[in-house]
């Protein structure tokens, strides 16, 4: 008989009923598409209109801050911080975790890193290392936007599976979202913001928590643009106020070249800064392919000399009979040198995502601020009364501890010594808790003297605590303060030049050579503001003599300290702090219509020249026809520079200052002129140009005023023969009052009041000091007077007509700096 086969493993497998279910291909795919989507958008691609952070990065910035790596610890690997964050909080791979990480260290990416990296964190030409190669902690402004997580500031919200918590939003100290930017692309829409400079973008914020109603305009003269991370040049403000209105615009940016000398007979173009998130070799990629398809002439070579000490340094080499600024034209219109960058403010507002302006932003931002301080003041306001009332439970026990102690030891057990307690002295549940845990060296005289003193620090602190949540104008100005000091902690000058118009290379795939987009050289005024901003005005022929006409609206920065005629290409000279004399051309410096001339929109004069840190520009003068100039410094010097001198030099030394003395003031100086010292001691001298002989560069000058012991001038100016309407504006105050607190006293007198004296002699009083006052601060001497504050903006004067000697009037505000108005 045959044997019966075993049976096969399909027929083991018990027999089940088939279930199937018929689905809609569209339906379903429109469905998983709008999961996929609402994924993106809430939780990977948009930041959060109020710390300015998509979700890795508030999860690596919150898990770092979790994992105690603050800047003043040690670094850790890169790949620790990674695998904390996936396993913890972040349910996505780790290449994307720790691409977020190696951008919130980059400073070529964000304005202000967020993270301390150590290692090869890539550049904008290459890639980072590997995170097992590199390491990382928090960056000291990262915890400004961690700090006061434990005092319940923000609301928290579980992990991808319930077992951690993690914030919902950090509190940001500062306006994170427009200081570093973003840029993001979710499905349907996408994010690219530009990174600003912190101290902008704070005095902005805190002008409209005082202004609410404020404009965008009056908004941009505290952020007047971007302020990238490689620096540069911006062309062109109109894209950018388009942005700050309604979220959308774009601005061109242009990298920072000079054209130097490399040799006898050679010249080129010297790179230093580029535009946002261009490399060097990816312009000398660009230049190589142009100048073999024969569309870019007049190149020699290009080197990149860029190093981690000297930083971006491309050398363009222009060959023999070609004029630089020509081939610089090429290059901006062939090459990354001149890049354009597209704004779009996309970010979630209450978990929606908003185009936003310049003024929702910072308003969603100061929303946020207010709620954290306020949430943050309730907190430790209870805190506080919870611990009063323990201080007052134990200041009870203390006074009558030897009825304590008997109530305790005649107890049964804690909980009747508790409930003891309790009804003896008439204490709260908490407060008989804490005395039963109280330690025997708690009982001396010097704790009961601690404990009433914690008691009545305790009472204050939260009296002002209440005070404060009572009070919406003081929680204003706490979030301002707090505002401020991030500012100052963190905040660094601006880097990126703005130019309010100028030539943008036309981009066109024709070989054909560029049309000339040189600025013709057209004849312009060069203003010097008194807080030191340059801005060139074209010549109208509205104003009487072909002038300019004065602003209808005064605006930020109108004091003007020079303003001298010239040509777009021609040069004009500066003469700074150190006794140094610059030469320039305003052919870069932002241009302004000659009819409406706004000094705001000038640049820094020190930034524009490239001065050393602490020297600033005193004044600028003509170069045409070797003018003598005349200098006053701090210690009484004064001296006139010979004509010969200054004609063809280019970055020369016009005075030897002796150890610790620096110019303070300059201007042209023929004869007939009259020179001017006023000195902090309240004296004026002013004497005939006549009486200073003209003298060589390398001269130290000769005694113009005699000076009291502990006295140095403050200001020097030159009045013309003719000037008959010449004033003396002098500002007095205490030297020992913390500077912005003091607005002192000022006096306008003609200057005809004043007596010419003998040169080197003491002078005459120029104001009679009141109570408290010590010092002349502030003085000035010129025709149509003007006074700004700290600020720039405009501080009002005393009538004109005081005595020479009189004392001044008390002024509303304090006056920065002096000088006249446009003309």
């Amino acid at each position: 008989m045959p044997a019966t086969p075993p049976p096969s493993a399909q027929d083991r497998i018990p027999s089940t009923p088939e279930r199937i279910e018929d689905v809609d291909v569209s339906t379903e795919m429109q469905g998983s598409f709008l999961e996929y989507a609402y994924s993106v958008i809430y939780s990977r691609a948009l930041p959060d209109a109020r710390d300015g952070l998509k979700p890795v990065q508030r999860r690596i910035l919150f898990q770092m801050a979790d994992m105690g790596l603050r800047p003043d610890r040690g670094h850790v690997k890169s790949a620790r911080v990674v695998g904390e964050v996936m396993g913890k909080l972040h349910p996505h791979g780790d290449a994307p975790i720790y691409d977020a990480l190696v951008r919130l260290a980059q400073p070529f990416s964000l304005r202000v890193p967020l993270v301390d990296g150590h290692g090869n964190f890539g550049s904008l030409d290459d890639g980072p290392a590997a995170p097992r190669y590199t390491e990382a902690r928090l960056a000291p402004p990262a915890l400004a936007l961690t700090e006061n997580l434990d005092e319940d500031v923000v609301d928290f919200i579980p992990n991808y599976d319930g077992q951690f918590q993690q914030p919902e939003v950090l509190p940001a100290a500062f306006p994170n979202l427009l200081v570093n930017g973003t840029t993001g692309i979710a499905v349907g829409m996408a994010t690219n913001m530009a990174p600003h400079n912190l101290i902008e973008v704070v005095a902005a914020a805190v002008h409209l928590l005082d202004h609410p109603d404020a404009s965008v305009e009056e908004l941009m003269e505290f952020v007047p643009g971007p302020d990238l991370p490689s620096g540069g040049i911006i062309v062109g403000l109109d894209g950018i106020k388009d942005a700050y209105t309604n979220g959308r615009g774009s601005f061109r940016t242009r990298a920072k070249v000079a054209v130097e000398s490399l040799g006898p007979r050679r010249t080129g173009l010297v790179v230093t800064e580029l535009p946002y998130l261009v490399g060097p070799e990816r312009i000398v990629e660009k230049i190589k392919d142009a100048v073999n398809a024969k569309k870019l002439q007049g190149i020699a070579d290009v080197t990149d000399l860029t190093d981690r000490h000297h930083g971006l340094r491309l050398v363009i080499g222009i060959k023999t009979g070609f004029d630089p600024q020509a081939v610089l034209e090429h290059l901006y219109r062939l090459t990354p040198l001149e890049d354009s960058f597209s704004i779009n403010n996309v970010a979630l507002v209450e978990g929606q995502p908003q185009t936003l302006g310049l003024k929702e932003l910072l308003r969603v931002y100061l929303d946020h601020r207010l709620s954290v301080v306020t949430r943050r003041s309730q907190y430790r306001l209870a805190r506080r009364k919870d611990r009063l009332h323990l201080v007052e439970g134990l200041l009870i026990a203390i006074l009558d501890i030897d009825e304590v102690i008997q109530v305790i030891r005649s107890s049964d057990d804690g909980e009747a010594a508790r409930a003891r307690l309790r009804e003896v002295f008439d204490l709260s549940e908490p407060q008989a808790e804490y005395i039963l845990e109280l330690r025997l060296r708690r009982l001396t005289k010097f704790s009961r003297i601690e404990l009433e003193t914690e008691r009545d620090n305790l009472t204050a602190e939260i009296a002002e605590l209440e005070r404060l949540l009572g009070s919406e104008v003081l929680l204003r100005a706490q979030v301002a303060r707090e505002l401020d000091a991030a500012a100052e902690t963190y905040g660094t000058p601006r880097r990126t030049l703005l130019l309010n118009g100028g030539p943008v290379a036309p981009r066109s795939r024709s070989a054909a050579a560029a049309a000339d987009l040189q600025i013709a050289d057209a004849p312009c005024r060069v203003f010097l503001s008194a807080t030191g901003r340059m801005v060139r005005a074209e010549l109208t022929a509205d104003a009487p003599g072909g002038g300019v006409v004065p602003p209808t609206r005064r605006s930020k920065h109108d004091a003007i300290r020079s303003a001298v005629d010239g040509t777009t290409r021609g040069d004009l000279g500066a003469v700074t702090s150190a006794g140094r004399l610059v030469r320039f051309t305003p052919v870069d410096l932002p241009s302004v219509p000659g009819n409406s001339v706004q000094l705001a929109a000038g640049t820094r004069a020190d930034q524009y020249l490239g001065l050393a840190s602490g020297e600033h520009v005193v004044a600028i003068v003509p170069l045409v026809d070797s003018p003598t100039v005349a200098l006053g410094t701090a210690q009484g010097v004064v001296k006139r520079v010979a004509a010969g001198e200054i004609a063809g030099k280019h970055d020369i030394e016009i005075i030897a200052l002796k150890d610790g003395d620096r110019v303070v003031g300059a201007a042209p100086a023929p004869d007939g002129a009259e020179l001017v010292f006023i000195a902090s001691d309240a004296q004026l001298l002013r004497f005939d140009a006549s009486a200073v002989r003209p003298q060589g560069r390398a001269a130290g000058g000769m005694a113009g005023i005699r000076l009291s012991d502990g006295a140095e001038v403050i200001a020097f100016d030159v009045v013309g023969a003719t000037a008959f309407d010449a004033v003396v504006v002098t500002v007095a105050g205490s030297t020992t009052a913390i500077a912005g607190t003091d607005a002192g006293s000022a006096k306008v007198s003609a200057f005809t009041e004043f007596p010419a004296k003998g040169r080197a002699t003491g002078g005459v009083r120029a104001q009679r000091l009141l109570r408290g006052e010590d010092a002349l601060v502030l003085a000035w001497v010129g025709s149509d007077p003007r006074a700004v504050g700290a600020d720039g903006a405009t501080r009002a004067l005393p009538e004109s007509g005081a005595k020479r000697d009189a004392s001044g009037s008390p002024l509303d505000g304090v006056i920065g700096a002096l000088g006249s108005s446009v003309r």
